[in-house]
């Protein structure tokens, strides 16, 4: 029961406070699941001795507060750390622009047809493009990796598969974001 009032509690809060706003339905089915096994968890013992279902209560509020308690102050250590990631926004917006300039590729089906080797990882180009991705990404989420070399070889690779793609390069706008002739 405690490990349930403490996976309830903590789930809850990092979705009411961290999450896009409360999401009753998501919320909901948090609070179902974690329901599910502590009242059980404090009514079966109060079935057989009143006072036990009293002292599961107070058990589970404390677990509860404790939770609470341990989660605020995890979190304000975490903030507090000076210098975490240097630059981790900047090089992470960079990252963004990167995938969505070659989103363009991959969803338009204007883009698909004009440079289908864009999308075709036969290409070496395009092979390496997808390793690079792959790169950045294990990066962004992994601790003590160089998330910004990884975001430059990524930029690179995207330049280089472009360019044997035939795509376009203008230098004052760049190569995905030039308009087509006729259009």
């Amino acid at each position: 029961m405690v490990l349930a009032t403490a996976a309830t509690t903590f789930v809850l809060r990092r979705k009411l406070t961290h999450g896009r706003g409360p999401e009753p339905d998501t919320i909901f089915w948090d609070l179902f699941a974690g329901s599910a096994v502590i009242l059980p968890a404090i009514l079966v013992p109060a079935v057989q001795w009143p006072p036990a279902g009293l002292v599961m209560v107070a058990l589970a509020g404390t677990t509860a507060a404790g939770t609470l308690v341990a989660a605020g102050k995890v979190e304000r250590v975490l903030a507090g750390r000076p210098g975490r990631r240097s630059g981790f926004a900047s090089d992470s917006a960079r990252h963004e622009r990167i995938l969505a300039q070659w989103r363009r590729y991959e969803l338009d089906p204007a883009q698909t047809i004009d440079y289908p080797a864009m999308t075709d990882v036969r290409a070496a180009e395009t092979a390496a493009l997808a390793k690079a991705m792959r790169e950045a990404e294990r990066c962004r989420v992994t601790a003590g990796t160089d998330y910004r070399a990884a975001v430059e070889h990524l930029a690179l690779a995207l330049s280089e598969a472009e360019r044997a793609a035939g795509v376009p390069q203008n230098p004052v706008v760049g190569p995905a974001l030039r308009p087509k002739a006729g259009i």
